[in-house]
């Protein structure tokens, strides 16, 4: 069985990798450098250096897959929501000329509104293009991603602050990335489904900032407090950092949308239910960093 499987060196793509090896695949690794992986997983694997910006690149590296899981890669793009969908546009190109007989998309809540949620929009789009080639595809729509606060670890040591624009008793799905990678395997492996299909991927709770900060506190023994900042704010920071005007438009409008009573098409159930919870992955990943 071919399985390709696009960025094997993310917090999602490699624990897709693990799991795939672990079940005695030989997996297809579409990656810009083959020396960010490690020599024993390229021992396993079919490495196949490929810029996902090339899609003439994808088609021929994703000839013969039965199965590919994909993600839009940042793309460094001006406009990031363009620089998604033409990621897209290669994976549907692929899809469709190799006739690959299942996706999973590794794609965002938010997305099905498809516009109005800055760098999200970009996945959407993706969503429609893959929709378009009529093959069996799966959108995970995943929550807010617990590596998310690796960025935050200088904030966190210095000041003990989370900061966010949205509304500190804004609830919302927080996620560790190796459950996603989890619930991607279990789809890539199984011939059981067919057909367009969504499935979120909520992680164990819905947390606000202040719960979340409560939860970062007990694990690093030490206070941390959430902390709200306004839209402009945070384009400042992001200014400063040296983002152009769309960059920054496409980041802050990733948590605007939320704020306007936003309800995930795929609700919470068990099926989009996840179990690591944020304090046991901040007491791996975070706290030895503080």
């Amino acid at each position: 069985m071919k399985i390709a499987v696009t960025t094997p060196t993310g917090h999602v793509g490699s624990r897709v990798v693990q799991l795939l090896l672990q079940a005695g695949v030989r997996p297809t690794l579409l990656v810009r450098d083959p020396a960010r992986l490690a020599a024993d997983v390229r021992e396993r694997a079919d490495v196949v250096r490929c810029d996902q910006g090339d899609g003439d690149a994808v088609v021929r590296a994703t000839e013969g897959a039965e199965a590919l899981f994909w993600v839009d890669p940042p793309t460094g793009d001006e406009d990031p929501v363009a620089g998604y969908a033409r990621m897209g546009a290669n994976a549907a190109r692929a899809v469709r000329e190799n006739g690959i007989g299942r996706t999973v998309f590794l794609s965002s809540g938010g997305a099905e509104l498809r516009s109005g949620a800055g760098e999200i929009d970009g996945l959407g789009r993706t969503e429609e293009l893959l929709d378009a080639t009529g093959a069996t595809v799966l959108h995970l729509r995943c929550g807010f991603f617990y590596t998310n606060l690796l960025g935050e670890v200088a904030t966190l040591r210095e000041d003990g602050v989370l900061r966010t624009t949205l509304p500190l008793d804004h609830p919302m799905p927080w996620v560790d990335p190796r459950d996603i990678g989890d619930v991607a395997v279990a789809r890539l492996l199984s011939g059981a489904w067919s057909g367009r299909q969504v499935q979120a991927v909520h992680g164990p709770e819905d947390l606000t900032y202040v719960q979340a900060a409560a939860v970062l506190g007990a694990v690093l023994g030490r206070p941390v407090r959430a902390e709200r900042i306004s839209d402009d704010d945070l384009r400042a920071t992001l200014r400063a950092a040296g983002l152009g005007d769309k960059q920054v438009e496409g980041f802050v409008g990733m948590s605007a949308w939320m704020r306007d009573g936003f309800e995930p098409e795929d609700a919470r159930t068990p099926l989009t239910t996840t179990p690591t919870t944020l304090g046991s992955w901040a007491w791996e990943q975070l706290r030895p960093l503080l």
